[in-house]
């Protein structure tokens, strides 16, 4: 289940939009993103491991991940579901944290749509407003990565 067309538009200096196609119903791919048992086997960029995920995937409801890097580095997204909309979409803050749960960076918001393209699925991710072009970029990196990864675990369920 390969994802295709990967695409990047910037809207504008300070916001992130991804698009891809992956070759996956709808309701699997929301799932993946949504349940923790699906998310701890794909989620990050390739090298990073999931060692916890606690999430409550409803309207007000929360998470927080701990990822480890290749180099051994934790890193603590964090946030809460602000409109979950099954299979169709969500909208959640973001935020990088310490272990302890203090905000690292300023917060950021994270829309993921999930469009029926046939047996497909169309994604499109938009996450707005960063601090600095940098910090949009570096997030386009990982986030190009973490979608690799997560076209690779769907092929597998």
């Amino acid at each position: 289940m390969a994802a295709t067309s990967n695409a990047v538009t910037e809207s504008s200096d300070r916001e992130l939009v991804l698009t891809r196609i992956f070759d996956a119903p709808r309701s699997l791919v929301f799932k993946a993103w949504t349940e923790p048992r699906h998310l701890a086997r794909w989620w990050g960029p390739r090298g990073f491991s999931v060692v916890s995920c606690e999430m409550d995937p409803r309207t007000g409801g929360s998470y927080r991940f701990h990822m480890r890097g290749p180099d051994g580095t934790d890193h603590w997204p964090q946030g809460v579901f602000r409109e979950i909309d099954e299979p169709e979409r969500f909208v959640a803050s973001w935020c990088w944290t310490d272990a302890n749960g203090k905000p690292e960076r300023p917060e950021t918001v994270l829309t993921v749509t999930f469009e029926a393209v046939g047996e497909k699925t169309k994604l499109t991710l938009h996450q707005a407003v960063f601090e600095s072009v940098t910090a949009r970029d570096a997030h386009g990196e990982g986030w190009n990565s973490t979608l690799d990864c997560l076209a690779e675990y769907l092929a597998t369920v």
